[in-house]
């Protein structure tokens, strides 16, 4: 399946989490076979041969995605999940969101300097997970060589936020507006 056949298999729904937005809904996407697989081979393309050593995979749907991704690339896998999620020792990164913030955590012995990453995550928005997930990559020593989403809304600017901060960002669909 092309990119714009699995973008028809993305549900939008108006007026969600409140009015005026357009939330676009990867899971009717992630339960098609056929379209999951499509996503998951369309996402990991461009990385077979950058020598990705993990995937680092945001909570919660950046767990699928990045699981099957690090499977697919034949590398390990790296949860980043919110504050108190983890068991072991961590370090955590603290990020906005529009009423607040938020905080991020990673195993502090989850990845080994100069170990090549790759982030992933469903959708790309404001860029303000990324840019938490990566500050806390960069604290361990790893090297980023690309950030993988399904959508980018680019309108929100987190996919030019991802290349200023020196992270190649890959999607496979973009919506226009919220």
């Amino acid at each position: 399946m092309n990119n714009e056949e699995l973008k028809a298999l993305v549900r939008t729904i108006p007026d969600y989490p409140k009015p005026g937005i357009m939330f676009r809904d990867v899971t009717t996407l992630i339960s098609h076979g056929d379209g999951f697989r499509a996503t998951i081979n369309n996402m990991a393309e461009p990385f077979f041969e950058r020598g990705i050593n993990a995937v680092v995979g945001i909570e919660a749907r950046g767990f699928i995605l990045g699981g099957a991704i690090a499977d697919k690339l034949g590398v390990g896998f790296v949860p980043v999940r919110k504050k108190g999620k983890l068991p072991f020792e961590t370090i955590s990164q603290t990020y906005e969101l529009e009423y607040g913030t938020d905080e991020l955590e990673i195993h502090k012995d989850a990845i080994d300097a100069g170990e090549k990453i790759l982030i992933v995550d469903d959708l790309i928005a404001t860029g303000g997970t990324l840019e938490a997930a990566s500050k806390l990559v960069k604290e361990l020593g790893g090297d980023i060589l690309g950030a993988a989403f399904i959508v980018d809304l680019p309108d929100i600017g987190g996919s030019q936020k991802c290349e200023q901060l020196g992270i190649p960002c890959h999607a496979l669909m973009a919506f226009e507006g919220d």
